[in-house]
């Protein structure tokens, strides 16, 4: 790393919000809180695999952003991969404003704020996740995701 890209980075760090805490009903909010914390640390490391890690690897999960609709994690893997296909493309993630409500001992749907920081814009939207738990694990199987 340069000395110019590692200064653009910190600069671009310290424009990030504080983190904000990810708030909810239900017994299990902590948990799929921290499948979002996961997720945004995995974002800010450049590591899309570990994003990925959040998402049901089925067939059956599905992500709608865009009037398009992906389905299948391979899938949703290869548009990220696409879409992001460089650590300045990727820029670093922000959730905020992130509400949990456990609608059931094993489902849940999150509704919060996204945005990116990147050098040149920081694009933003809304999100709202199902999340079930499959296995002993809280992931997401349906990812509606908006931008502004």
């Amino acid at each position: 790393m340069t000395l110019a890209s590692l200064t653009a980075s910190l600069a671009l760090a310290a424009t990030l919000p504080p983190p904000e805490q990810c708030t909810g009903s239900g017994p299990d909010v902590a948990e799929i809180c921290a499948v979002l914390e996961a997720q945004q640390a995995a974002w800010n490391s450049g590591d899309i695999y570990g994003f990925m890690q959040g998402y049901w690897q089925s067939d059956e999960m599905r992500f709608a952003s865009g009037g398009a609709v992906t389905t299948g994690w391979e899938e949703t893997l290869q548009r990220y991969l696409t879409r992001y296909d460089s650590r300045a493309a990727m820029g670093e993630l922000a959730f905020t404003g992130v509400e949990v409500d456990q609608v059931s001992a094993g489902a849940a749907v999150v509704f919060g704020h996204w945005q990116l920081f990147r050098e040149h814009d920081a694009p933003r939207g809304l999100f709202t996740l199902v999340f079930r738990e499959i296995d002993g694990s809280w992931v997401i199987v349906h990812d509606h995701t908006s931008s502004e």
